[in-house]
């Protein structure tokens, strides 16, 4: 197949391009400039220059291409309004050129709000945080579009190699300070290793259904402040991890702080089902130190 992806750079995105092009199918990314195109030509996924922001820039490479993944990420103030304007020019593309078409738009776990220890999946009336309170209007847009076969990718928090949450733990403890710990740490995180989420992510692709969203977590059970701890550990910060309280959080992190204060209980079952998935990685904690490596070889090269 051909396949485009925004956010072909991003840390998400990086993940599932490189993923679709070693299940062998012929991959076309999306990057804002020249600097970052031979991160993808080293992958063997084709660059294309443009911005999410103006779908002129990539409405041919999108309507020449039969599977369309939006993965990109935009966390400035102008990001739903970005966010709804590529999923608009992607659905207009699955009018033209190739077909059929499948859009995969990217959500994530949030949308289900804090769960406690109850366990929710697709069927769960949603609750979103203020923080992806647009996020539930955007994949409907997708799975109700007809002119496109609609997914929705639910990740969970995603972790391993370049970045990610986990990854500020390791930033923290590699400068002699304590991982950041929203909350009481009793909390747990949904969470994904990034190469099970990109697999994920193929499955779907190839799969041919429609209007399904997909839960996508692993089954770990950790509390945060036990992941933040192990992560501290591995790079040497043997220090106190003192949980900082939600509402003092809020003040220098806004609505963030409540996504890092989330307890959830998150049921992939379905992606087991209907996509034959299954998570590859399953504890953070005790592999602490080879994520700790990898991040921290990821940093050297960049």
């Amino acid at each position: 197949m051909r396949v485009f992806v925004t956010g072909a750079t991003g840390y998400v995105g990086f993940a599932v391009a490189t993923a679709l092009r070693r299940a062998g199918h012929d991959v076309y990314g999306l990057t804002r400039g020249a600097a970052k195109a031979s991160q993808l030509a080293r992958q063997e996924i084709h660059p294309v220059q443009g911005d999410i922001g103006d779908p002129k820039s990539y409405a041919d490479a999108a309507e020449e291409c039969s599977v369309l993944v939006h993965a990109a990420f935009e966390s400035s103030a102008s990001a739903v309004a970005k966010d709804k304007s590529a999923i608009d020019a992607l659905i207009e593309a699955g009018r033209r050129g190739a077909q059929p078409k499948t859009l995969i738009f990217t959500s994530g776990v949030w949308v289900h709000g804090d769960t406690g220890s109850k366990l929710v999946d697709e069927s769960t009336p949603l609750h979103p945080i203020k923080l992806v309170a647009w996020r539930p209007a955007h994949e409907q847009m997708v799975l109700q579009a007809k002119t496109v076969r609609g997914l929705v990718i639910r990740p969970g928090c995603v972790y391993g190699g370049r970045s990610g949450l986990t990854g500020d733990w390791f930033a923290a403890a590699l400068a002699g300070k304590p991982p950041t710990v929203v909350g009481t740490g009793h909390n747990r995180w949904a969470i994904v290793h990034g190469d099970d989420l990109a697999d994920a992510y193929v499955r779907a692709a190839e799969s041919g259904l429609a209007g399904e969203a997909f839960d996508v977590v692993d089954r770990s059970r950790a509390t945060v402040l036990e992941m933040a701890t192990a992560a501290a550990r591995a790079l040497g910060y043997s220090g106190e991890l003192r949980p900082t309280p939600l509402a003092e959080a809020r003040r220098t992190m806004g609505d963030f702080a409540d996504a890092l204060a989330l307890d959830q209980h998150v049921d992939a079952r379905k992606a087991v089902r209907l996509l034959g998935w299954q998570p590859r990685h399953g504890d953070f904690v005790d592999e602490a130190e080879v994520f700790a490596a990898s991040w921290k070889a990821w940093q050297s090269r960049d």
